[in-house]
């Protein structure tokens, strides 16, 4: 098998040898400054990571397919951005903060069809697996973030309504670059699945481990401010959480500072003093769990040597263990 090192430094590698032209350089450039400001290519990482749980000699033939992964991520942040009138990603200038919105649309736009001709690029007996996990992700990526938008406006959001928007927004991703190793990797319909649901359920624990950050961990290590979703009345698990189990009085409290926003630090505390009266963050911890303990259970039922399936569990209990 191939270590985690070896595999990033063939992404590195791959998305350096892609030909993006100059010219026009306002199409261009935001991409390249986009894929040169990195990020953790976790998703990337996992389409290999796939092929290799099935097949050692695999690992180049589901390159292509992992740099799909990386530029269609990449596109979906480059929108994301300007959906959310974000100033920085990944510490640095948002790509329509640095050019402008347009240029922000036309190169994310660029930055799907490069990810298609990637794909082309991927064996021929593959390519209809690949092609049907590729767009059946895509489109519940889109879903995703139009729910996410519209639970912005809704007075009333449920738990199973934010756990869904969270699995299409976020975790089908994952999942699918996980099933795309596998096709690669010559696995079977089952455990091809199984690893997508793997995937899945770490995407969600994931989130939710985000969920839980935002109040109760470090700013230093966590590298965001400290309630952020709170001061943007975002309903997260914690918030949701809040309001199915508190009584009236206490919903009297959160509505109040729902709409106040003339003290962040004080909103911060108060809605966390909330929180920690009815044990919310012990609830998060727990449907966070669950969700792990799903992802491990669906990569126990794979049929190969557990000692193949380490670097998946290590990099899994490393992403829902992390303190930034």
């Amino acid at each position: 098998m191939h270590d985690t090192t070896t595999l990033q430094q063939r992404i590195v590698q791959g998305l350096n040898e892609i030909d993006i032209p100059d010219s026009p350089e306002n199409l261009y450039a935001p991409i390249q400054y986009m894929l040169q400001i990195g990020g953790k290519r976790i998703r990337p990482l996992l389409t290999l990571m796939a092929a290799d749980l099935f097949s050692i000699d695999e690992i180049d033939k589901a390159l292509p397919a992992a740099l799909a992964v990386e530029l269609f991520h990449n596109f979906s942040l480059m929108h994301d951005d300007i959906m959310d009138n974000a100033p920085l990603r990944r510490g640095q200038q948002t790509v329509h903060e640095k050019w402008n919105p347009n240029v922000a649309i036309l190169s994310g736009d660029n930055l799907l069809v490069m990810a298609y001709a990637q794909l082309a690029k991927c064996p021929a007996d593959k390519l209809a697996g690949l092609l049907g996990a590729f767009n059946t992700m895509a489109t519940e990526v889109c879903e995703g973030q139009q729910l996410d938008m519209d639970f912005e406006r809704r007075e009333s959001v449920g738990i199973d309504d934010y756990l869904q928007m969270i699995r299409l927004k976020t975790s089908v991703l994952l999942g699918t670059a996980l099933k795309m190793g596998a096709i690669l990797g010559h696995a079977d319909e089952n455990d091809a699945q199984l690893l997508y649901d793997f995937g899945v359920n770490v995407g969600i624990a994931f989130q939710l481990q985000d969920d839980i950050l935002d109040v109760y961990g470090d700013p230093a290590q966590f590298g965001k401010q400290r309630g952020g979703d709170i001061l943007a009345n975002k309903k997260t698990l914690l918030l949701l959480k809040t309001l199915e189990i508190a009584d009236r009085d206490t919903i009297t409290v959160l509505n109040h500072w729902f709409h106040d926003d003339s003290n962040p630090e004080k909103k911060v505390h108060e809605m966390t003093s909330i929180y920690d009266k009815l044990g919310i963050r012990k609830l998060a911890e727990a449907t966070k769990q669950a969700y792990a303990e799903h992802s491990f259970r669906a990569l126990e039922r794979i049929r190969v040597h557990a000692s193949r399936k380490a670097p998946l569990q290590t990099l899994a209990h490393a992403l829902l263990t992390r303190t930034h």
